[in-house]
């Protein structure tokens, strides 16, 4: 009886000494732990995350992959989810980096700097925003008048446009994408979205909407063009234009856009190697390989 009463005892002895153990290890003077930041430099950890546009989406990916298969000893994980999204993690500081198909808002970098995050923009390559119909469709051109009446609602048959007596199914990104704000600025120009249009959360829903419904109007990244949809020349006033590279590159081509990183700050550690590694002829030739268009030549 009595050995076991000196056996608990020790036990308990031990069980306390490593509750006031692990305390001394976790804790700070004032009980409370490390934060992130405090344990590992912005940048400099063994690990990197980048989210936001699902325009950027694809290229961001192909550039993880081909940098962590030279780098094995370091992980860069990439998510969608919008722009807007990626921004908002931006300023909540939870990423590395934020892709993003448009620039920053005035008021995004103003919460930006008032949270102690300073954005500093990164152009990686250049995009092309095709508009897009169903191969079943015969309307092959719109102008910029028509495609604008078709997405505020003044248009709403086919036939107006010189198409088929059937009503328009009018598709478009949600508001937190990127490429839902670059379009509402570039070609409503001001109006709103007609109400009745479909909203999709991502790029790959307008393809798979628009490839299965012949009424079905989208836009999306020239990236996730496929023989499931059909690209439609558009006409700004200077003669109907295909978004060709070609086109694209120099400008002809009227829906063109960069695309963007935002780190807080310069870029430190693996970070700045990530940045660099994008930005560098590898990086550059997947851009092209991805089916956008490189910053460096």
């Amino acid at each position: 009886m009595a050995n076991r009463l000196k056996r608990y005892t020790i036990l308990i002895l031990l069980m306390v000494g490593l509750v006031f153990l692990g305390i001394g290890c976790t804790g700070t003077e004032n009980g409370e732990g490390p934060s992130p930041a405090e344990e590992t430099p912005a940048g400099e950890s063994e690990g990197i995350f980048l989210k936001g546009s699902d325009t950027v989406l694809p290229l961001a990916q192909a550039e993880a992959e081909l940098f962590m298969i030279e780098n094995p000893d370091k992980s860069v994980t990439v998510t969608g989810g919008g722009s807007g999204v990626g921004i908002a993690a931006l300023i909540d500081g939870e990423v590395d980096i934020a892709t993003a198909s448009r620039e920053m808002k005035t008021d995004e970098i103003e919460a930006a700097q008032a949270n102690g995050i300073n954005p500093v923009e990164h152009t990686i390559a250049y995009d092309g925003i095709s508009v897009v119909v169903n191969p079943d469709n015969p309307v092959s051109e719109l102008t910029f008048g028509q495609l604008r009446g078709i997405y505020n609602g003044s248009i709403s048959n086919w036939d107006e446009v010189g198409g088929e007596d059937r009503p328009i199914a009018v598709i478009s990104r949600d508001s937190s994408s990127g490429t839902y704000e670059y379009f509402k600025e570039a070609v409503l120009l001001g109006d709103e979205y007609r109400p009745d249009a479909l909203t999709q959360p991502a790029t790959g829903g307008v393809v798979s909407e628009v490839s299965q419904n012949p009424n079905a109007i989208g836009y999306i990244g020239v990236a996730y063009l496929d023989e499931s949809i059909k690209a439609l020349s558009l006409d700004s006033g200077n003669g109907s234009e295909a978004p060709t590279p070609e086109n694209i590159i120099s400008g002809a081509y009227p829906l063109s856009r960069p695309l963007y990183f935002y780190t807080n700050g310069e870029p430190a550690g693996l970070t700045k190697n990530f940045v660099d590694f994008v930005m560098s002829e590898n990086g550059q030739s997947l851009v092209s390989e991805v089916g956008y268009f490189p910053v460096q030549e």
